[in-house]
């Protein structure tokens, strides 16, 4: 900060550096302004290979509803008659051959029939759990892809596996890599956001939404709770010309110490940040704000309820948030982790997402937003069709299984009321078309108009990819 010290004013009436910086403030700032917005274009031109998208693209936006903690597939949407005829039977041999050795498979434990009934619904006739009676009557926007995999059945390494293909957490996320790849439709909000609720366990994992080695600025902004956009309302004692000044000068010093510094991408990125945390003062207040809408909207996504209100209103901010052009919106809803008393562990989380889920696909249909949304449901791994310890009646359990679980796809150039892949007879693992993490990455960029193999990042003399382990596009999801 400058002194007031001889230094700053002369003899002969010329004004000093003090004086001439808060007469010139504004202009400075325009010139600073301008000079951003100079670089924003020549990086957006030098970077056009990756700011365009490489095919048509089915989908301009992306919703993904992570629910950490691993929901049991055979409680929600895949439903096994014979586990309900063999309930606290061993499984049989013929089966558990096939399950892959890892930990916590839960093959010498006792068979475990779900609590939940299973309906059909729709044109579909596609089979849902009592769980979800208000996603049921959507069914046909639904594409379940029944037959995911992998070998992780540990919470964190699975959850980063399944946002950034690697259990290791050292790669950017799914969000981190479409920002990049895309940029964002409206230049006063993040392109990314990631809203955390219920997070009670298992613990958020960071680089699900973090940048990894992509440049810092196209990590996640984290929302936790009723929060809003931290740090996003102007200070009071501050007029917008005064906080524009001030922005100015500090981006000027800052600017200066990038270019002595090198490239750092980390306070690039906090340049960046002030100028659209600046742009955010006045947008995001607004966005947040949900007073405009109307009470049956509101009732719509549950906001009137206790159990549904914070995802309900995760869900419909994220609808707000595309309507405005952001490119990628995450919400996390923890607690899906069903040791014991599944029954009551299930019935909780469903009541509190089922509703504000539903919601949000009725609203984006009605508003026409759905068709270029792609809206993700699912979690980390699922569960075992056996039960975990020695708990009995309703005190039951499942463990961990990745080996076989299920998420479902809607919108943005998805076919709605179809089934893709299949497990066993008890739904432990596929028995037709398995599908990696990787797959469902390599579909969801290309929904986006994003070859995966083209969306490379120059890292450590190697061009990295998103899909690093491999993945192929599941073209069947858009036929």
């Amino acid at each position: 900060m400058l002194m007031n010290h001889p230094g700053n004013s002369t003899a002969i009436g010329r004004p000093g550096r003090r004086t001439l910086l808060q007469e010139s403030a504004l202009c400075f700032g325009t010139l600073a302004l301008n000079a951003m917005l100079a670089a924003e274009e020549q990086h957006a031109s030098a970077t056009s290979a990756v700011r365009t998208a490489h095919h048509p693209a089915t989908a301009k936006h992306i919703i993904f509803l992570f629910m950490s903690g691993g929901p049991g597939q055979t409680d929600t949407f895949d439903p096994k008659p014979v586990l309900q005829k063999l309930d606290g039977q061993r499984v049989p041999d013929s089966i558990a051959a096939q399950v892959p050795d890892i930990p916590r498979s839960g093959v010498a434990s006792r068979l475990m029939a779900s609590p939940f009934r299973f309906s059909k619904h729709g044109q579909s006739g596609i089979p849902v759990s009592e769980l979800f009676p208000h996603t049921a009557q959507l069914v046909d926007e639904l594409c379940l892809l029944r037959s995911l995999s992998h070998r992780n059945p540990v919470h964190g390494p699975a959850e980063c596996l399944s946002l950034t293909g690697t259990s290791v957490g050292n790669r950017p996320s799914m969000g981190a890599w479409i920002s990049w790849g895309l940029g964002s439709d409206n230049r006063n909000l993040p392109s990314f956001l990631t809203f955390l609720s219920n997070s009670t366990g298992p613990a958020p994992q960071r680089p699900g939404w973090n940048s990894g080695f992509l440049p810092a600025q196209y990590q996640g902004t984290a929302i936790t709770g009723n929060d809003a956009i931290p740090w996003t309302a102007m200070p009071t004692a501050d007029s917008d010309l005064q906080r524009r000044q001030q922005l100015d000068f500090l981006d000027g010093m800052n600017r200066e110490h990038l270019q002595r510094s090198g490239n750092n991408t980390e306070l690039a990125a906090r340049i960046n940040s002030f100028e659209l945390s600046f742009r955010m003062q006045t947008a995001a207040p607004e966005v947040f704000d949900l007073s405009g809408e109307t009470a049956s909207t509101r009732s719509l996504y549950g906001l009137d309820n206790a159990r549904t209100a914070e995802f309900g209103r995760h869900c419909l901010l994220a609808r707000r948030l595309i309507e405005r052009g952001v490119r990628c919106v995450q919400l996390r809803n923890g607690g899906w982790d069903a040791h014991g008393s599944l029954e009551s562990n299930h019935l909780a989380r469903a009541a509190a997402t089922d509703q504000p889920v539903a919601a949000l696909l009725q609203d984006l249909r009605q508003r026409g937003l759905l068709d270029d949304t792609l809206v993700v449901w699912g979690g980390e791994f699922g569960r075992t069709p056996t039960t975990e310890g020695v708990a009995t009646g309703r005190k039951r359990g499942r463990d961990h299984s990745p080996v076989g679980y299920t998420m479902w796809l809607a919108g943005g150039g998805v076919q709605g009321g179809r089934i893709i892949g299949e497990t066993d007879e008890l739904g432990y693992v596929p028995v037709q078309q398995p599908l990696l993490p990787a797959d469902l990455h390599a579909t969801l960029l290309h929904a986006l108009g994003l070859d995966q193999h083209r969306l490379a990042f120059a890292h450590r003399n190697r061009d990295e990819i998103p899909t690093v382990l491999g993945g192929n596009v599941i073209h069947q999801v858009f036929a």
